[in-house]
C-alpha cells in the first residue's frame, strides 16, 4: 500500500502534478460534479504562462454558471445567480477560453459532453470535441496517455482514520486506473480533492483509506467549492403531456433510468401522481386521449396502476427524481449481486426478510449448495443469511443456540438446524438504485449528504461500465436485475423513419454529446423485455417561428433507424419496434403537430413511404397546443401538475417575472412579434412594482429604463 502525501496548498500540489508529469501534463478530470476546479484552473495558469510545457485536458460536462446576455437579462439574474453560486464560485478558466477561443496556444481540451448549446459558437471546442460513448472513455483515455487524475472526494474521519468516497463521480476514474494497469502502461498520479459538501457515497465510489488509489490529498479548507446546483425549472404543459405518456409505459416491478430537466421532472411527477392520486392519474390520462379509450401500449409494455412492487433504478444519472421516488415508496426494488438469490426473490419464493422453511427453499432454488464450504460461507454471510460471526470449522458450524449446524445440508435434520438459525434474519447487500455520476439541486445534495442505514446502504455509485453495459461474465445477472428496463432519454429531433437527433445539429456542431444515450438504447434492444424511450417535443420556435420536430430527414442522425424503439411527444406515443417503414412513419405522423402533418405526408408519398392519396385521420387535427392546454386546465388549476413540482430556487416574484420575460424575450425575437409587443406595452394594466423593484425599474433614471420598464409591465400584465 502507497502512502498518501497530505497537502494543504494548492500551489504545492501543482508543483507536485509538474513534477510527476513533466513537460506534458495530460489530465482527466470528471464530468460534472466531481471537478476541483480552483486546482484545475491553478494547473491551468501555470502552464499557460509557461510555453515551454504543454497542457491536454480531458473532461467533459464542465458546468459553467450561466452568463445573461442583454440589460434585462442581467437585471433578473445576477441577483439570482449571486445567491445560487455565491460570489466566489470558481468558474473554470478554460470554459470562458473556449467560448472566446482564446486558448493558448499550449493548451488543448478535449470533451466528450458539453453543457447543452455552450460551445456552439466556439471553434476550439467544436474541433476538439470527442464523439464517444461514455461506456468507452476509459479505452480511449489510456490511449490518450493520461498521466494524472484529479478529483472532488468526500472524506470520513481524520488522519489515519479517514475514508473517502469518489462521492458523485466513481464513473470513469476506477475504470480507466484498471485499463491503464491492464495496457501495462505507467499508472497516473492520482490528486484527491477534499470538499466537505461532497456526499460521501457506497459502492464502487467508498475507496476505503484511499491507501491503492491517491498519491495526494489535497485539503483546503479555507477555499471551499460550492457543489454546483442545477436550478430546478418550471414544467410546463407540452412537459407534463409528454411526461404523463411516458409515465404509462413503466411496469411495476421494473427498472427506471432517466436523465435530468423538465421533461423527466414530469415524468416523476407522473409516476408519483400515479401512485398517489391514482384516480386523477387516469382522469389526466383520458382527458389527455380525449376519450379514445386505455393506452393501448401502456396495456402491453406497462401499467397505469400504483407500484406494489416498487422500481429499480439503474441510470447513469442519480438526479432529484429518484429522491422523489425514493421518499414515495416507488424506488423500492432491491436487487442483489447475486443470480440464484436474485431469481429466487423474483420468483416470491423468499422475500428480503427470512422466514419458517426459507432454508429448504433456498436449498430447492440452489442459493444455499449441498455441502457447505468456507467459500460458501463468506458468500451467505455477504448476503446476510448467515451472521458476521459465523467461521467455517472443519466439521460444524455454530448456530444461534450455541449447538452447530451440520455441513450436509441436504440432510433433512440439518436443514431443519439452519432454518431456525436464519429465521428472522434480513438480506443484505441489495440496492434500490445504481448510478455512475450525481448532479442536481442543492437539495439533492442534502439528501445524499444525510442518507443512512438502508437508504445509505441501497444507493451504490458504480463504474459506468457497469451501469451503462452488461457486464462480460454476468450478463444473465445483469439482465436479471434490469427486469423489464425502461431507459428513458430525450431528443431533440427525430425523423419519420425513426432516427433521432440528440447531439449535434445539422452542420455537424454539437449542441451536447452522444454520452450514454447509445449504451441505452443498445442495451434496451440486448434485453428481452426492455425498452428505450425517447421524449421530444413535437414542436419548437426557431427564430420566433414554429418548427416540427418531427421532420422526414435531417443531416445528422444519434440514434439510426434501425434501432428505433419507441417515441413519447405531447401528442402520444409511436411504438416503432419490429415495424415496416409505411407503419413508422403513420405512428410518427400520429404525435406530430396538426400543422406539419400535410407537409410530411406529402414527403412520405414523394419517397414511396405512404401510398398516394393517404388521408390524415380526423382526430390527429387536435394535436394542437391550444387543444392540449384545454384538455390539462382543469388539473392545472386543481393544483394536479404545479409549473413548480419540486419547489423552486426562484422566490414569488421572480416566479412572476419569468414567464413575462421569456414572452418578452420570444416577442422580441421576430419583427412578425412586433405589433403584439407594443399592444402589450401601449395597453393599460396592473402595474406590479415589486416585479419593477426587483428589476430595477420602479424608479427609471433615463429613457432607456422609462421604455424597459413599460416593456416588463406589458409582459407581466400579458402573462398575468
Amino acid at each position: 500500500m502507497q502512502r498518501i502525501t497530505q497537502l494543504g496548498s494548492i500551489d504545492a500540489c501543482v508543483d507536485r502534478i509538474l513534477d510527476a508529469c513533466g513537460q506534458a501534463v495530460v489530465l482527466a478530470a470528471p464530468l460534472g460534479l466531481g471537478k476541483p476546479n480552483r486546482l484545475i484552473n491553478a494547473v491551468y495558469r501555470r502552464i499557460a504562462a509557461d510555453p515551454a510545457r504543454r497542457l491536454t485536458i480531458h473532461t467533459a460536462l464542465s458546468l459553467d454558471p450561466p452568463k445573461p446576455g442583454g440589460d434585462l437579462e442581467r437585471r433578473f439574474a445576477d441577483p439570482f445567480l449571486l445567491r445560487q453560486f455565491g460570489s466566489d464560485y470558481p468558474a473554470l478558466d478554460y470554459v470562458a477560453a473556449m467560448q472566446a477561443d482564446a486558448l493558448p496556444g499550449n493548451i488543448r481540451v478535449h470533451e466528450f459532453y458539453f453543457q447543452s448549446g455552450t460551445m456552439l459558437r466556439s471553434r476550439q471546442a467544436q474541433r476538439d470535441y470527442a464523439s464517444l460513448n461514455y461506456s468507452v472513455v476509459a479505452r480511449d483515455l489510456v490511449d490518450a496517455g493520461v498521466n494524472v487524475i484529479v478529483q472532488l472526494v468526500a472524506r470520513r474521519g481524520q488522519g489515519e482514520q479517514a475514508r473517502y468516497s469518489l462521492g458523485c463521480n466513481p464513473d470513469v476514474t476506477l475504470d480507466l486506473i484498471d485499463r491503464t494497469r491492464e495496457a501495462g502502461m505507467p499508472l497516473p498520479f492520482v490528486v484527491g480533492v477534499v470538499n466537505e459538501d461532497m456526499p460521501f457515497l457506497g459502492g464502487d465510489a467508498d475507496v476505503g483509506d484511499g491507501g491503492q488509489l491517491f498519491d495526494v490529498i489535497l485539503d483546503v479548507p479555507a477555499q471551499p467549492q460550492r457543489l454546483f446546483a442545477v436550478p430546478r425549472e418550471d414544467v410546463d404543459d407540452v412537459e407534463y403531456a409528454i411526461g404523463l405518456h411516458a409515465s404509462t409505459l413503466v411496469r411495476d416491478g421494473g427498472t427506471l433510468q432517466i436523465g435530468i430537466g423538465a421533461l423527466s421532472d414530469a415524468l416523476v411527477e407522473a409516476l408519483l401522481l400515479r401512485q398517489k392520486q391514482n384516480n386523477d392519474y387516469v382522469a389526466i390520462l383520458d382527458a389527455l386521449r380525449n376519450g379514445a379509450g386505455a393506452p393501448t401500449v401502456a396495456a402491453r409494455i406497462g401499467g397505469l396502476g400504483s407500484f406494489e412492487h416498487g422500481l429499480y433504478g439503474s441510470s447513469e444519472m442519480v438526479m432529484d427524481g429518484f429522491m422523489h421516488l425514493r421518499r414515495a415508496g416507488i424506488l423500492k426494488r432491491k436487487v442483489h449481486d447475486d443470480l440464484k438469490l436474485q431469481q429466487a426473490l423474483d420468483r416470491g419464493v423468499i422475500g428480503q426478510v427470512l422466514v419458517a422453511g426459507d432454508a429448504q427453499r433456498l436449498r430447492d432454488c440452489g442459493v444455499l449448495p449441498r455441502r457447505l464450504d468456507a467459500e460458501a460461507v463468506a458468500r451467505l454471510v455477504r448476503l446476510g443469511i448467515l451472521p458476521d460471526s459465523t467461521r467455517f470449522g472443519d466439521d460444524l458450524l455454530p448456530s444461534t443456540d450455541g449447538g452447530s449446524v451440520g455441513l450436509d445440508l441436504d440432510d433433512a435434520v440439518i436443514l431443519a438446524r439452519l432454518d431456525d438459525a436464519i429465521r428472522g434474519r434480513a438480506l443484505r447487500g441489495g440496492r434500490y438504485l445504481q448510478g455512475g455520476f450525481c448532479l442536481g439541486s442543492s437539495e439533492l445534495y442534502t439528501w445524499l449528504a444525510q442518507l443512512d442505514g438502508e437508504d445509505h446502504e441501497g444507493l451504490a455509485m458504480c463504474r459506468i461500465s457497469e451501469v451503462n453495459l452488461l457486464q462480460r461474465g454476468a450478463e444473465e445477472l445483469a439482465a436479471v436485475q434490469r427486469r423489464d428496463a425502461r431507459f428513458f432519454n430525450t431528443c431533440m429531433i427525430a425523423t419519420a423513419l425513426g432516427a433521432a437527433v440528440s447531439d449535434a445539429v445539422d452542420d455537424g456542431r454539437v449542441v451536447s454529446g452522444v454520452g450514454g444515450q447509445y449504451n441505452f438504447v443498445a442495451m434496451a434492444h440486448a434485453l428481452e423485455d426492455a425498452r428505450s424511450i425517447l421524449m421530444l417535443r413535437a414542436t419548437r420556435r426557431e427564430h420566433g417561428v414554429l418548427a416540427s420536430n418531427i421532420r422526414w430527414n435531417y443531416a445528422h442522425a444519434t440514434i439510426p433507424r434501425h434501432l428505433r424503439d419507441i417515441y413519447v411527444t405531447e401528442y402520444g406515443v409511436a411504438d416503432l419496434r419490429g415495424k415496416t417503414d409505411e407503419q413508422c412513419v403513420i405512428a410518427m405522423l400520429a404525435i406530430t403537430d396538426a400543422a406539419f402533418q400535410g407537409s410530411l405526408v406529402d414527403e412520405a408519398i414523394r419517397a414511396r413511404k405512404l401510398p398516394a392519396g393517404f388521408i390524415v385521420p380526423g382526430d390527429w387535427s387536435r394535436n394542437t397546443r391550444s387543444a392540449l392546454k384545454a384538455r390539462l386546465e382543469p388539473y392545472r388549476k386543481r393544483g394536479l401538475l404545479p409549473d413548480f413540482p419540486f419547489g423552486s430556487d426562484f422566490d414569488a416574484v421572480e416566479r412572476r417575472l419569468l414567464p413575462a420575460l421569456t414572452w418578452l424575450k420570444t416577442a422580441s425575437s421576430s419583427a412578425r412579434h412586433w405589433p403584439r409587443l407594443a399592444a402589450a406595452v401601449i395597453a393599460p394594466g396592473i402595474v406590479d412594482r415589486e416585479a419593477l423593484a426587483r428589476m430595477g425599474l420602479d424608479r427609471p433614471q433615463s429613457v432607456r429604463e422609462r421604455i424597459l420598464a413599460r416593456l416588463v409591465s406589458g409582459a407581466l400584465n400579458r402573462a398575468r
